[in-house]
């Protein structure tokens, strides 16, 4: 695959998560693929304003995933929840968005495939990603079944593990069980010093990081996160 903007040959696709226009635009300049889009990243990240999508999707040349989250907390939502996902999802639709990031589990731990399908069917022509509500999960084999079921395109996910270095070796494993049925985007706890090493790990091609673990989220420092995404870039070409 080539770099959108500057052709260059990639192996790898990265996926920056931001929540401003600043880090939208640092991001891209850097070099990332993808951009993910999201409010309150220090919360676990959830839907971001209207306007601010407007604002990066104006800006931006690259594609924009967006996430729909409603709350902090767990994943399982109640019906006035799961309507104002589904709002959100339609409202979206006009605002030249490549994909949604979001998802819902059950009481019991696990996928809640009727309404994350009714969610998917929402989204489509957009892509769909499941996000790390999949590592909340009790059985990380059986959820990657149940998301396939769903028509999702990708899964978010550490492994189940706190971050993606620690869950590596069940990475490569729910690589491999998902084949060419749907993709598994590693992220978690990956900077310019590991991306690399995972990437080679897991066998990944695609991966995301918001850096939080590098420069605050909740930081301005836009040259230090533009130069951390440059450095991941450089480090998964090398």
């Amino acid at each position: 695959m080539s770099h959108p903007i500057l052709g260059v040959p990639r192996d790898f696709l990265l996926e920056i998560a931001v929540t401003s226009l600043e880090r939208a635009i640092a991001a891209e300049r850097a070099g990332a693929d993808r951009l993910e889009l999201c409010a309150a990243l220090e919360m676990g990240g959830l839907t971001p304003s209207l306007e601010l999508i407007r604002q990066v999707r104006s800006a931006a040349r690259i594609p924009i995933h967006v996430l729909v989250r409603p709350r902090a907390g767990n994943f399982v939502y109640n019906s006035g929840e799961f309507a104002q996902m589904k709002q959100e999802i339609a409202a979206l639709g006009g605002e030249n968005v490549q994909g949604i990031v979001t998802g819902v589990l059950l009481p019991d731990g696990s996928v809640d495939v009727q309404r994350t399908r009714e969610l998917v069917a929402l989204v489509s022509p957009m892509q769909a990603t499941f996000h790390r509500a999949f590592d909340e999960t009790s059985n990380l084999a059986a959820a990657l079944e149940d998301i396939v079921l769903t028509g999702a395109h990708r899964i978010l996910t550490s492994g189940g593990a706190p971050d993606a270095p620690a869950g590596a070796s069940v990475l490569r494993t729910l690589i491999q069980q998902g084949g060419k049925r749907i993709a598994i985007l590693p992220g978690g706890g990956l900077h310019p010093g590991n991306i690399a090493a995972l990437a080679r790990a897991t066998g990944a091609h695609e991966l995301h990081t918001g850096l939080g673990g590098v420069i605050p989220y909740a930081g301005q420092n836009i040259a230090a996160f533009e130069s951390a995404v440059r450095d991941c870039v450089a480090s998964l070409q090398g």
